[in-house]
């Protein structure tokens, strides 16, 4: 069979379809509408079954705890009254280090239950570790393809210590340049293997999550009698945020406020050979956040279970400082030390627990381990010799792939709101143009249910929407 590129990508759904084992067009309606919870039901796990899929591996049941010094610091800034009890969910207590590990087990399970070999997944995140770590217990061959390196073979300590990680735990890891060469290698090693797609967007992967959100909610209710005022989850794939707000409101806390939270990368690209080393957080950042919110079906399956927008409240930014101020205040205030990730959706807390009253409660929904490369110093040095100015101040005055600004005071860690408006016209424009690419398709009111959903709002408010892109 011809493997050059342009032939390789014909056969794309072809390969797709084969290594997934889904038939995604079971699903498909109207001219832009899926049935997404019917997939979700259909081809997912009960939540029950997935909670005892995840204690076969000992993934979950994470502990949690009350930030109590890092509450006391945000209540110090704040008029008496206000600072919300700031609580933390250590996912670093998985298998693999993350909450990748309930995505992980699932996936690696259902592999094996379909009878495959051995499982590929294409990441340069803590989700290859935990789909090597999964496949090490399973007795299965793994396979993780990685964006690692930039044109001159420069890499990020950050991935280099995934890199390390995975094949810690037996996985052979493939290590490609930025740009297209990923997704291609990646196709090219699903047809060859025969592997199963570990995608991180599969139903089977979110519903994975979902026991971390129904986990949460009975953790809270335990700790103080009722389910937590607000969540706040770092955002990257989106994967994260839809299977802990699914598993809440599986759970009953379906009033819970849901933040995302994402580093501001404004101006760089992910894509970029020359930006790709400029940045210091390889996830949980704007360049991932913002796409995958507003074309979710740009995953590595036809239709992705990661719907961020359907369950997002409010959505903020943080700064590149900002989160490693924040490493390094949870581990000196708490003794915690935890990777980058995580300590997103803490920066973000700490500072929205100063907008809340004393009574309420504000989640960091998960930790990652740290490690080598994963460590605030290796990647303030290589930012440093990337030519980015380290500095103390303001770190709203902080310009990405130029600058990175440390707070000179815990009162300049703040967010930035995104207009979720905004994002949902994006979503909307964006389906709107497969259409427009197929004159035979015409938007039905199904379509318009459809986007409602994926918006978290209206038909009538989704019809405004189309009248204005219209015109």
């Amino acid at each position: 069979m011809k493997n050059n590129y342009l032939e390789l990508m014909k056969r794309k759904n072809e390969i797709m379809k084969k290594s997934v084992g889904i038939d995604y067009s079971l699903f498909e309606s109207g001219s832009i509408a899926f049935d997404y919870e019917r997939m979700m039901e259909k081809v997912g796990y009960s939540l029950k079954e997935i909670r005892g899929i995840q204690e076969e591996t000992g993934v979950g049941n994470t502990p949690m705890y009350e930030l109590h010094n890092l509450t006391n610091l945000a209540r110090s800034l704040v008029p008496k009254g206000k600072g919300a009890r700031i609580f933390l969910k250590d996912e670093a207590s998985n298998p693999s280090g993350s909450f990748k590990a309930r995505r992980a087990a699932t996936a690696v399970y259902h592999a094996k239950k379909l009878g495959f070999s051995g499982v590929i997944a294409a990441t340069s995140g803590n989700y290859g570790a935990a789909v090597a770590s999964q496949a090490a217990m399973r007795g299965m061959n793994c396979i993780i393809v990685q964006e690692c390196y930039d044109s001159k073979g420069k890499g990020q300590p950050e991935i280099i210590e995934k890199a390390r990680k995975c094949e810690a735990f037996g996985a052979e890891v493939v290590q490609l340049s930025v740009g297209p060469e990923l997704f291609y290698t990646f196709l090219k090693l699903l047809e060859e293997t025969g592997y199963f797609n570990a995608s991180l967007y599969t139903p089977f992967g979110i519903a994975g999550v979902e026991t971390l959100g129904y986990e949460l909610n009975k953790q809270m209710i335990e700790r103080t009698g009722k389910s937590p005022d607000t969540v706040v989850i770092t955002n990257a794939g989106g994967g994260n945020l839809t299977g802990t707000a699914r598993g809440l409101i599986k759970a009953g806390a379906d009033k819970t406020e849901i933040i995302a939270a994402s580093v501001n990368l404004k101006g760089l690209h992910m894509a970029s050979d020359s930006d790709f080393n400029k940045k210091s957080f390889t996830t949980g950042h704007t360049g991932f956040g913002i796409p995958f919110a507003t074309v979710p079906d740009r995953s590595d399956v036809p239709r992705s279970a990661a719907r961020p927008l359907r369950y997002m409240d409010r959505y903020v930014t943080v700064n590149q400082g900002e989160v490693f101020y924040m490493t390094e205040a949870l581990a000196q205030l708490e003794g915690l030390e935890r990777g980058p990730a995580g300590n997103v959706s803490l920066a973000a807390a700490f500072a929205i627990a100063q907008e809340m009253d004393k009574n309420q409660t504000i989640i960091v929904q998960e930790t990652e381990y740290t490690g080598a490369g994963k460590h605030l110093q290796p990647q303030l040095t290589f930012a440093r010799n990337n030519g980015i100015k380290i500095s103390l101040g303001n770190p709203a005055d902080e310009v990405p792939g130029k600058s990175i600004i440390l707070p000179s005071h815990p009162s300049c860690i703040t967010v930035q709101d995104i207009n979720l408006n905004k994002l949902r016209q994006s979503l909307i424009t964006n389906s709107l143009k497969e259409i427009n690419r197929d004159k035979h398709k015409n938007i039905t009111d199904e379509d318009i249910k459809f986007l409602a959903d994926e918006t978290k709002s209206r038909p009538e408010i989704v019809k405004e929407i189309i009248r204005t892109i219209e015109l």
